[in-house]
């Protein structure tokens, strides 16, 4: 008798509850604007000098010029010379609600200009998909709407 109502409670299906679905929808929007930037970064002096049938009685450098002259008159020679002052170091820079008015700007510089928010716009709808207005130069718009159904869960 156990075996037989062993074997027939396996034959029976028990129906799914309501408790056992779920469905959820999330909306949303993401808007941004590009800020500005500076990046910069100092350079150091350096100095070079080259050539062939020339003599120096005195080399030039970050200090000053040198001495040249050519080695053997009449014969070909050339010469090249190049200085690069390094930048003055800035200790201070004055801030104002948060903002560089005059960035300094070193030998070695990149600079970005903020976003125009122009237009830009974002809705959510409790009926709809969420929608999304483009706006200037250096923004970005994101509408997304998920939709979640779990059974068994």
């Amino acid at each position: 008798m156990k075996r037989l109502l062993l074997i027939s409670s396996l034959f029976f299906i028990t129906p799914v509850g309501a408790a056992e679905i779920t469905s959820k929808i999330t909306d949303s929007v993401q808007l941004g604007v590009q800020g500005a930037a500076v990046q910069s970064t100092r350079i150091g002096a350096s100095y070079s000098v080259s050539g062939t049938n020339i003599q120096s009685s005195a080399f030039g450098g970050v200090a000053g010029a040198g001495t040249y002259s050519i080695n053997t008159a009449g014969q070909a020679f050339s010469f090249s010379e190049t200085f690069i002052d390094a930048d003055t170091p800035v200790t201070t820079q004055t801030v104002t609600s948060g903002q560089i008015a005059t960035p300094n700007l070193y030998g070695d510089s990149v600079t970005q200009i903020g976003g125009d928010k122009g237009s830009l716009a974002g809705t959510l709808s409790p009926t709809g998909v969420p929608t999304v207005t483009a706006g200037g130069a250096g923004t970005t718009a994101t509408g997304q709407r998920t939709i979640e159904l779990s059974v068994f869960k």
